[in-house]
């Protein structure tokens, strides 16, 4: 039986600086709290990567931006966001739980999907 090929993952730009600011969060808490971040972030990616279809919709139905998907973090209150492209997983954001989502997805959101967001 032939294995689905796994679309890439491509992060925007804005993602690579939310991970950035998390992740210099943890360290300054703790060593072993970035790893797990680190860790948990890995396991979202992977799990968005092989069912990207499991994200809930809910944010592209609230936002109205169709296509959007989200995927919580274990143990860290972190929600990638993303969307399914026809040729890749394009992360758009990885945002704390806590935050103003709307605000925070909609900011940059000016570019539209699939532009890579720069």
């Amino acid at each position: 039986m032939a294995r689905k090929r796994r679309l890439p993952l491509v992060r925007r730009e804005q993602a690579d600086r939310d991970i950035d600011a998390a992740l210099g969060h943890y360290l300054d808490v703790s060593g072993s709290a970035a790893d797990g971040f680190v860790d948990a972030l890995e396991r979202a990616f992977t799990h968005v990567q092989r069912a990207p279809a499991t994200g809930s919709p809910r944010w592209a139905h609230a936002l109205n931006i169709p296509g959007l998907r989200s995927w919580v973090c274990t143990r860290y209150p972190y929600i990638v966001f993303y969307m399914l492209l026809p040729d890749r997983i394009e992360i758009w954001r990885v945002l704390h739980a806590k935050r103003d989502i709307p605000a925070w997805l909609t900011e940059d959101n000016e570019s539209g999907p699939g532009d890579g967001g720069n």
